[in-house]
Order: structure tokens, then C-alpha cells, then sequence
């Protein structure tokens, strides 16, 4: 039953990209805001969608921001504090003006200023109450996002909306869970909201539900996202940046690179392939890609086992056909990286999560915008945001504040500087040799 549940799942989430554009949501010259709550705040599947788009694009002009902040709703609460037993209560119009102040008040603060052209909303965790579905959150809810959508789109930004990924709680039937059914309608009618604003609607609570109830038929006591129930670990962050990265129209594709042994000869899609050696079965060359695989928290190897991860989003292949049968070792620069056979060899290998220094320097980028990212949010909630009491106002106080703020830009600034050296692809020379 439970792996039905998954294919049936799957089935949805493979129906429902596909009617998205092949093309890549995320663009050449892009400033992508993340707006969320908690789970946005970890700055965890923030920060691997933005490695991917780093990664795959190293030419391209990007710049990310998150401005997630834990206990946040639609109606933006944690920023603008709205008297919320009122917002519920109110009938439509004064619901619709509680809502266009409260929003417009945190977006003008937290978002707009960082001039967004592409902004994912992640939103419906806290909105939902942790409870049975309440009809009159659920208005606040539907109409909030719309504004956000609205506000957004009037200055120039597109908006994807991202559904909360479901609560694991350790019990057989996550599905049954109240608060997972109510945050199912929550996210049904956040597709509603997106197809009437002309916003991207990406659904990872559906995926990620059908890994859960498929573990679960395998062990009762599964627990696949690490963290708690709300908040998962990098295992259950990485599955959700590959739902929302397939949402969004990301490729797998990194680069692939075909030697025949027979012929001696060597060919390339998105690499440069050269200095083809092939004395007695070894085989060697250089390689030097357009763009790395996608890099791999190493805390979150886990989830490889739970998704395609890879084969969704990460395709970086070497396939070499006409070698003798038996075992063979794949060196990159005189380091092992992994031991395979002739047959999987002539198929293709994936090599995206192999040791050796392409990996190393992937992890070392992501590294890097881990980083960059826990500055950025130093700057902004504990700078920007700090609020002193009263009695410690000054014009002395807000020109440090404002020499702080400085400071910390500079190094978001040679942060970034450092991304971009580090997500340049380089030279490697690759061997494969047959291994007793």
C-alpha cells in the first residue's frame, strides 16, 4: 500500500513539472530572494538551491539573499506583529486590508529593498496553526499569499510559491496525521493562489509524503529527514531543494564525457576533452568541464539513498566502451575517485559524488555560500534589525550601527568574490585502469 502511495506520488510530481518550461526558472542576472519561515531561516535548501545554480552556471551573474524568519506566516506576523484573532474574524474586506498592510509593511522592509527580480515564498508550516484545518486561517492564508504575489509582481519580481514539505512525526501513517492533511489543503489551495496570479506553483510536500510512507512500509521507526518533526536536518533539506529544484525546471545534465578504446578516440558534450592516451587497456586524458556537479552536503549523503538526487540533478558522466572485462579503478589526477567495472563502464558512470578534487571543490563552494549566507543574516537580523530600548538611542548609536552594517557588506562582498573564483571549473587529467 505505502509504496503505492509513492509511485502514486511521484506520479503526481512528475505530472505536475511537467507542464512546466524546460527552461531553468532561475536566470542569467538574477537576484533571488528566499521568504520564509524557520525552515527557511536553517538556510539549508536555500543554500543548495543556490549552490546548483552556482555550480551548474559559473558565468552567469548571480546574487541570493535569504530573509527567512522562524515563527513566520503569510501575513508576515514575525515582522509586522498583526493582531491575528482579529485577522481571522474579519469579514473580506477588512480581512483584505489587514493583509495589505501587514504584508506590505514587511515586504517594503525585508524583501523590497534587496530589489528581487525572482523570489520563492515558503510559507504554511505556522500558518496552518498545527492543527485540524481551520477554514478561517486557511482565508488569511490564501489571501495573504495572493498579496504577496501582487505586491511582488508590481515591482518587477516573479514569484514562485514553494509548499511546506509535510510533518514527520514517528508514526507508520504520516498521511493521517491531522496537521499533514490540513497542510495538504493548505498547499492545494496555494496552487489555486499561484495559478490566478500567474506565479510558479512547486509542490514538495507530495514528494517528499511518498518517501516518508514508502520508508515507513520498509521500518516503522524510519525517520529520513534528521532534525525534528518540523525542522528537518540536511538529509530532509536536500530532499527538498531536489523536489524544488525539478519544480523549477532544473536540468541534470553537468557534463559527459565518451572514450572508445577501440577506436582511440574521444568525444565531449559540455567538456573539453584532450591528450587521449591509450596504451594496453589504460586509458588517459585531460578534462575540463563548463560547469561542476552539484555539490553534496556531506552531512546529508544519506538522501541520495531516498531520491534520484543525482540522476535528477546531477549528471556527470564518463563512459568508456571497448575495454576487456574485469575491474577498473577511475583516478582524477593521480587520486582514486572510484573503483567500477567494464560493463558499468561502457553504460556510463556518474561520478558526481566520487572522491577527488572536482567533489572537494564543489564542497568547498558550498562551504563557501554557507558562509556568505550566515553573514548576510548576521548583518541583516542583528544589525539592521537590532532594536536597542530607548534609552540607549543616539545619533552616536545608529553611526555604528551603520559602520557595522558597512563592515559586514564588505564581507558579503569578499564572500562572493571568493564563490566566484571557486565555482570555475578546471583542467583535470582522468585514468582508468583495469585493478586486479
Amino acid at each position: 500500500m505505502c509504496n503505492k502511495l509513492f509511485a502514486l506520488c511521484s506520479a503526481a510530481f512528475a505530472l505536475a513539472t511537467a507542464s512546466l518550461s524546460a527552461e531553468f526558472a532561475i536566470h542569467d542576472g538574477e537576484r533571488v530572494v528566499f521568504l520564509g519561515d524557520s525552515i527557511t531561516e536553517q538556510r539549508l535548501y536555500t543554500t543548495y538551491i543556490e549552490a546548483y545554480a552556482l555550480s551548474r552556471h559559473p558565468e552567469w551573474k548571480l546574487t541570493f539573499r535569504n530573509v527567512g524568519w522562524g515563527g513566520d506566516t503569510a501575513w508576515l506576523r514575525q515582522r509586522t506583529h498583526p493582531d491575528e484573532s482579529k485577522l481571522f474574524a474579519a469579514d473580506a474586506n477588512a480581512q483584505q486590508k489587514m493583509v495589505e498592510d501587514s504584508v506590505g509593511r514587511g515586504l517594503e522592509r525585508d524583501v523590497l529593498p534587496l530589489k528581487p527580480t525572482f523570489v520563492t515564498v515558503k510559507f504554511g508550516m505556522n500558518d496552518h496553526s498545527y492543527q485540524p484545518f481551520r477554514a478561517d486561517i486557511f482565508a488569511a492564508y490564501t489571501r495573504s499569499q495572493t498579496e504577496i504575489s501582487k505586491d511582488l509582481t508590481a515591482k518587477g519580481a516573479r514569484v514562485a510559491f514553494l509548499t511546506p514539505q509535510p510533518i514527520e512525526e514517528k508514526r507508520v501513517d504520516p498521511d493521517k496525521d491531522v496537521r499533514n492533511q490540513s497542510l495538504r489543503q493548505f498547499s492545494d489551495g496555494l496552487k489555486e493562489v499561484a495559478s490566478k496570479g500567474n506565479a510558479m506553483f512547486v509542490d514538495q510536500f507530495d514528494p517528499y509524503m511518498g518517501i516518508m510512507m514508502a520508508e515507513r512500509a520498509k521500518d516503522a521507526k524510519a525517520f529520513i529527514g534528521g532534525g525534528d518533526a518540523v525542522h528537518p536536518g540536511p538529509a530532509g533539506h536536500t530532499l527538498m531543494a531536489w523536489a524544488v529544484l525539478k519544480g523549477l525546471g532544473a536540468s541534470a545534465e553537468v557534463s559527459t564525457a565518451t572514450v572508445d578504446v577501440a577506436k582511440k578516440s574521444i568525444t565531449g558534450q559540455n567538456c573539453q576533452l584532450s591528450n587521449l592516451t591509450v596504451v594496453d587497456g589504460k586509458v588517459g586524458f585531460d578534462r575540463l568541464d563548463k560547469s561542476l556537479p552539484l555539490p553534496i552536503d556531506e552531512r546529508a549523503e544519506a538522501a541520495l539513498k531516498l531520491a534520484p538526487v543525482l540522476e535528477d540533478l546531477s549528471r556527470y558522466v564518463l563512459q568508456v566502451t571497448g575495454l576487456a572485462p574485469g575491474q577498473y579503478e577511475i583516478a582524477i589526477d593521480g587520486e582514486t575517485a572510484l573503483k567500477t567495472d567494464a560493463e558499468s563502464l561502457a553504460k556510463g558512470v556518474n561520478l558526481s559524488s566520487a572522491r577527488g578534487p572536482i567533489t572537494k571543490q564543489a564542497r568547498e563552494l558550498l562551504t563557501l555560500v554557507f558562509d556568505k549566507n550566515n553573514t548576510f543574516f548576521n548583518r541583516w537580523r542583528n544589525v539592521q534589525l537590532y532594536s536597542f530600548p530607548s534609552w540607549a538611542h543616539g545619533e552616536d548609536l545608529e553611526a555604528r550601527r551603520i559602520a557595522e552594517e558597512k563592515r559586514l557588506d564588505g564581507e558579503v562582498t569578499s564572500a562572493e568574490a571568493k564563490i566566484e573564483a571557486a565555482r570555475k571549473p578546471k583542467t583535470h587529467h582522468f585514468e582508468v585502469k583495469a585493478t586486479p
